[in-house]
């Protein structure tokens, strides 16, 4: 097996699971620290350099990293809230305006338009600007924000949370032509701008072509479920139906439900085709939605809209049997549910009717524009494409990291550099040691649980419709909460010319993911190990043959839990505890050396 290249910055990296699993590559275990300190504006400006709505996001992130998180493998645990912890950082975090990029006096003579206000397009203009770009936002609103304004209700996400992270990017003097939808893409190129950013989302919800749907006494009473959320945040709604469907169960779903109960719906039914175990909503969207009364239906499909007498009463539904899977399914009986309003929030597809079809624009088979996933140029060189636009609904934080990559691109594309041409990432490795077996960070495991958030009380939350549900961590559960964080970017460094084989450190590890043994091919050693390291998607560290016995040191990658134990047990420092930072390069950045401090 080949020695192991801890030189390569993805290596560690991919240790530390929850910044590798986050799409912007956010320093969770370090924000973490500083919050712990309560060093709050640090943290939250840590976030700001990958994230860039750290605030938003603490609210409405999907949290990726949290699956990921080491501690919740531990058995019978659950993952740090590292989500919650990043909006803690945001709320007390005080004013950090002079912590902000500075936007040079003198600008670069390069024009950029951006298609939408939203997190894409503002992600584009946060990197940008502080290069002395000028960056024009066509916006069809009156309001910034995208579908982060018109997708997630108020109760959620409040109004001055929004913009308050919206406009430390605007106010990096970016233009924002509100009421202006982008009606020709030929009239747009036909402005001189030097490079096109489209971040349009994906703003047409599917519909549902069942009988009785083009019923004139049906139209009133459905609901295309992202635009009639968008019409409540604009104040175009203020009431529904007593009994209201909900057919679909993504996170639109979610917020579809709740917000009816906030405007007079008493019988909410969130209807699903398949098994709960297969949703696609976050588990806590489903909490908090059944806290509030919605009913989860399970295993419906719906078969027609049910009209009498020049009204919509109720929907028909098959009732249905799957296999293990949910892959098939048959149907037992069928079902007849009454309503006022149906919603439908089964997903969003792409619309370009603005683009015309002679421009050099590529489109695949669902009306997508073919876009190069590195560089996020179409096939319309200087056009180019990111969040929902791109490849269709996802959510916030790949929207961020899509900004930041095609502003990679759209830097690269006007300074004539080929847009393949990627910033290098950079890292460093500095020792915790502060003596013979004291670190510089807190090491011991704390067995304290995950903390449970705090919820506005269900009275007052349908008597002020806008008021935040969440309340955020307190003092003492931030606390409790950061130190139940691993530190996993705290490294295990193995120096193999200072092993003695002595088996110490093999001893003391409590997961027994340290193992010594004669050098043969990779799968066969990981079935050798102490612990077989099983998980193909984790690295198993190799070192260089040892001195002594020319056998190799091992440490599965998956199970440690970087605790200090093996490099506090050893006698001759050959194991040392070194934090591992990674240097993500943004547009401007130049190519960054590897630095090493052992």
């Amino acid at each position: 097996m080949q020695p192991t290249d801890t030189g390569n910055p993805d290596y560690f990296h991919k240790v530390v699971d929850c910044q590798w699993a986050c799409p912007a590559h956010t320093n969770v275990p370090e924000y973490i620290r500083l919050i712990a300190q309560g060093r709050y504006a640090e943290s939250y400006m840590l976030n700001r350099e990958s994230n860039v709505f750290p605030a938003i996001l603490g609210r409405t992130c999907d949290r990726p990293c949290e699956p990921a998180c080491r501690r919740g493998r531990l058995e019978s645990d659950k993952p740090i809230a590292i989500c919650r912890l990043k909006r803690v950082a945001a709320d007390l975090r005080g004013d950090v305006s002079e912590m902000l990029p500075k936007i040079p006096a003198t600008k670069n003579g390069k024009r950029i338009a951006l298609v939408g206000c939203g997190p894409s397009s503002l992600t584009v203009a946060n990197d940008l600007m502080p290069l002395g770009y000028s960056a024009t936002i066509y916006e069809k609103f009156n309001k910034p924000g995208g579908l982060m304004r018109s997708n997630i209700p108020s109760f959620r996400l409040p109004e001055q949370v929004l913009m308050d992270e919206i406009n430390m990017i605007l106010d990096m003097g970016v233009e924002v032509r509100y009421n202006s939808p982008v009606e020709s893409m030929k009239s747009l190129l036909e402005e001189g701008y030097d490079a096109i950013f489209v971040g349009s989302g994906a703003p047409r919800g599917k519909d549902l072509e069942l009988p009785g749907r083009r019923d004139p006494a049906a139209a009133e009473h459905i609901h295309i479920g992202i635009d009639w959320l968008g019409s409540v945040a604009f104040e175009h709604i203020h009431q529904i139906g007593e009994k209201v469907l909900i057919i679909g169960v993504g996170n639109t779903a979610m917020d579809c439900c709740r917000t009816s109960l906030r405007l007079g719906g008493k019988d909410i039914k969130v209807m699903a085709r398949r098994p709960r175990a297969f949703f696609k909503a976050s588990t806590w969207e489903l909490e908090d939605a059944e806290e509030e009364g919605v009913q989860i239906v399970i295993n419906h499909a719906p078969k027609r809209f049910v009209i009498e007498n020049g009204k919509l009463v109720g929907m028909e539904f098959d009732r249905l049997e799957w296999d293990e899977k949910a892959e098939k399914s048959k149907v037992i009986d069928t079902v007849i549910l009454p309503c006022d309003d149906v919603i439908l929030a089964i997903g969003q597809d792409n619309a370009f009717p603005w683009i015309e079809k002679d421009l050099g624009f590529e489109f695949d088979k669902w009306g997508l524009a073919k876009v190069d996933q590195q560089t996020f140029m179409s096939t319309r060189p200087g056009v180019f494409f990111g969040g929902d636009a791109a490849w269709g609904p996802k959510n916030i934080i790949w929207a961020v990291e899509h900004g930041h990559q095609a502003a990679i691109s759209i830097h690269n594309y006007c300074n004539s550099v080929p847009v393949t041409d990627r910033p290098k990432h950079g890292m460093n490795l500095i020792s915790m040691k502060m003596g013979i077996s004291e670190w510089s960070y807190h090491n011991d495991f704390n067995p304290a649980a995950r903390q449970k958030m705090r919820h506005v009380d269900l009275e007052r939350r349908f008597k002020e419709l806008n008021i935040e549900v969440e309340l955020g961590f307190d003092f003492k559960q931030t606390a409790k909460e950061a130190q139940r964080c691993l530190n996993c970017d705290i490294e295990t460094v193995f120096t193999a010319p200072k092993c003695i084989e002595c088996d110490a450190c093999i001893d003391i590890c409590p997961v027994s993911c340290l193992t010594m043994l004669k050098d043969a091919p990779e799968q066969e050693l990981r079935h050798k190990t102490t612990a077989p390291a099983l998980n193909d998607d984790q690295a198993l560290f190799a070192s260089k043959p040892l001195p002594q016995t020319g056998r190799l040191m091992l440490k599965d990658e998956d199970i440690c839990v970087h605790c200090g134990l093996c490099a506090e047990r050893c006698p001759t420092a050959a194991w040392d505890m070194q934090k591992f930072q990674i240097f993500i390069s943004h547009a401007g950045d130049q190519v960054m050396n590897t630095s090493v401090a052992a």
